[in-house]
């Protein structure tokens, strides 16, 4: 398919027939064409997903959210030169029935242990479509989700699953059934996802639209693929999606009587002992192999203390205590080394730069866990790593020699760390480096402490819960 940067596309026409209201008011609804019948119905969600107004709102969702082409070439910022021209188009073809998706462009992005996570990206005239789609649904969808129910969902976040979990095990629940859906985004029957749909959404138009999304196919190195099911991940409606066809689990698990936590495919259910986490377990993998058609995983899956396992980053202790696991810490030390890899020959300003941008969005995710000691400790690592690849840029004895003497190092101290025949690591260790550039140098060179930041994060926490009482 040829790239197409004037922003056209099949769903787009110059001059559109606007035969949709586009009132504000949510409750005034105008009858619709239906192509295939020849007559007159009623599409109460067709008429607000096809709304000016909503597919606009889309519009400015999918730019904030960004994202590159789809398989037309087309980017945002092509699309919106012609933003006019481009929304009549969408709206008509959706009016009409006749709206047609592309096949998402397949992307591998890495993810923890070296494997490879499928990413899906639609164009964006489809991620407006289905931003619009998800406009209009999500407010019927989302008030009927269980309350243990906390991923892609607003008002909702990942920090709250996990203090929820911590509750659960200081109340005495220290045991954790740890399900692992095996390549859910993937694997998930079309059939059951619209079948949830079905239980709120009676509109045919928009129904065969998300089923038209589902079959569209992907592109993967120029090869065109059928999609039997799955829903791509990274599309603005696979949330949704998952949730809707994932509320059947967490409508059995209530059912069952059984407090258990879920943001998205990660599921975690906490018990009283061994012996009914691993009858959990069992019941539970039959549930959603024979009912939902999802695969378990079962060499990641696991009924075990949970002090053993890690749930959306973080570890909970026997006491309920919220920790970071130690795959979150590995994950930041990664990052770290890469950025800090003495052969870059970036400054130092540059490289604190870089390393802010990490230490600040994994500070702020783990601000929730008490763990004083892992941040001591990493703080005190990543200015070790900093004062070796400032040694190593200095390279030779006399330039080493001549800056730690313009930062206040006496000239024998300087000479003796300059002329040293340890490896860079080693001498970033030396005393003499750790006062050129102690702590408050850093701290002046703008370089972020976990340590202070997490209690600027805690300070932040409580004055929010003091506004709330």
């Amino acid at each position: 398919m040829e790239n197409n940067k004037e922003g056209k596309n099949p769903n787009t026409t110059d001059q559109v027939a606007m035969t949709v209201s586009d009132a504000a008011d949510p409750e005034v609804l105008m009858p619709l064409t239906d192509p295939t019948k020849g007559t007159t119905t009623t599409y109460p969600i067709m008429d607000q997903v096809a709304s000016m107004n909503n597919l606009l709102d889309a519009f400015r969702r999918v730019k904030r959210n960004k994202g590159s082409a789809g398989i037309d070439g087309v980017s945002i910022s092509d699309f919106e030169e012609r933003l006019d021209q481009n929304i009549k188009g969408v709206k008509n073809a959706l009016i009409n029935g006749t709206y047609s998706p592309f096949p998402v462009k397949v992307r591998m992005i890495p993810k923890t242990g070296g494997k490879l996570r499928k990413l899906g990206i639609p164009t964006v005239h489809d991620r407006v479509v289905q931003q619009a789609i998800l406009n209009i649904l999500s407010p019927l969808f989302d008030p009927t989700f269980s309350a243990s129910s906390f991923g892609f969902r607003p008002k909702r976040s990942a920090h709250m699953a996990v203090k929820k979990a911590a509750k659960y095990v200081e109340a005495g629940r220290t045991f954790v059934v740890d399900i692992d859906l095996e390549t859910f985004f993937d694997k998930a029957s079309h059939n059951n996802i619209l079948s949830g749909l079905r239980q709120k959404v009676r509109d045919e138009f928009v129904l065969k639209l998300i089923k038209r999304f589902l079959k569209a196919g992907q592109m993967n190195d120029g090869e065109l693929s059928e999609t039997n099911e799955g829903t791509p991940q990274g599309s603005p409606l696979s949330p949704l999606l998952s949730n809707v066809l994932l509320h059947r689990l967490d409508l059995e698990l209530e059912k069952r009587g059984h407090k258990f936590c879920r943001y998205a495919d990660d599921c975690n259910i906490y018990v009283g002992s061994r012996k009914a986490a691993e009858s959990v377990l069992i019941s539970t993998t039959k549930f959603i192999e024979n009912k939902l058609k999802l695969k378990v995983n079962r060499e990641k899956s696991a009924a075990a203390p949970c002090s053993k396992r890690k749930f959306l980053g973080f570890t909970i202790k026997g006491d309920g205590k919220i920790a970071i696991a130690r795959e979150s810490v590995k994950r930041l030390k990664d990052n770290v080394r890469r950025v800090t890899k003495r052969n870059r020959g970036k400054s130092l300003k540059s490289i604190i730069f870089e390393l802010n941008r990490i230490l600040r969005g994994w500070g702020n995710y783990f601000s929730i866990a008490d763990s004083p000691t892992i941040l001591k400790t990493l703080d005190a690592w990543i200015r070790r790593k900093l004062r070796c690849y400032r040694i190593k840029q200095r390279k030779r004895k006399y330039s080493i020699a001549t800056w730690l003497k313009t930062l206040g190092i006496p000239r024998n101290r300087a000479w003796a760390l300059a002329k040293s025949n340890k490896g860079w690591w080693r001498r970033s260790l030396n005393q003499t480096i750790h006062k050129a550039l102690n702590n408050q140098w850093f701290d002046d060179a703008g370089l972020m402490f976990l340590t202070v930041n997490q209690y600027k994060m805690e300070m932040k926490y409580q004055i929010g819960d003091a506004k709330q009482t």
